[in-house]
């Protein structure tokens, strides 16, 4: 191993325990690690709206968050464990890179090292990077305005509406499950009901909802 490896240093906006809020593993179990940093927008509320990504209603700028900070591999992985531990002892162990964007900093050394700890591996994606890491589920959720690369995984999420996609053509693309997510914004209620009259009657789209963010849950 390279000593640029050794020394590399993670930054991470927080490491919780919650369940999954929305797609298809929703009610999951699982430890959140969220990645500082993303490729579609600086995090600073003053550049949002002409951001690639503009309707992002995440906040990854920073280190700042619960557990936050810059890791080691092996430190991060202690903490990791130790956030399942204070909460899930008993069910398979399910953690979520996400972030931002979090294929900018996982790489493998990460992912075997999660894997030694017995860790199935999540990861929440804008598809603007390719990879060839494997992970036991991928979940993609492109934006309109960005350049779309990975094109396949196990769940496609797009936050909608999004009118630059076309989602006919899109379900062809290889993926098992197609999830429509409503836009959170001052039109909220009304993207609500378009997402599920759409859905209604469009196979093989799903509607996705936070449901965490409904109950006030972190």
């Amino acid at each position: 191993m390279t000593q640029r490896l050794i020394n590399k240093m993670y930054k991470i906006k927080e490491i919780f325990n919650s369940i999954q809020g929305e797609g298809f593993n929703t009610g999951k179990k699982s430890v959140f690690v969220r990645f500082s940093g993303c490729n579609l927008w600086n995090g600073n509320l003053e550049t949002k709206k002409n951001s690639i990504c503009n309707f992002c209603d995440t906040d990854f700028k920073g280190i700042n968050g619960k557990n936050g900070g810059k890791y080691k591999l092996e430190e991060l992985i202690k903490t990791v464990v130790k956030v399942w531990e204070s909460s899930f002892s008993f069910t398979e162990r399910f953690v979520i890179l996400t972030g931002g964007e979090p294929l900018l900093q996982v790489d493998q050394n990460l992912l075997n090292a999660l894997k030694e700890k017995k860790f199935k591996i999540a990861i929440e994606t804008n598809g603007t990077i390719d990879t060839k890491l494997k992970f036991d589920w991928v979940c993609v959720s492109p934006k309109e305005n960005a350049i779309w690369k990975l094109k396949k995984g196990d769940e496609l999420k797009i936050v909608f509406p999004q009118n630059k996609f076309d989602l006919k053509n899109i379900t062809k693309l290889d993926f098992k499950y197609f999830f429509l997510q409503p836009m959170r914004n001052e039109k909220s209620q009304i993207n609500i009901i378009k997402t599920i009259q759409y859905c209604k009657s469009h196979k093989p789209w799903f509607p996705s909802f936070q449901i965490h963010k409904s109950l006030g849950v972190s």
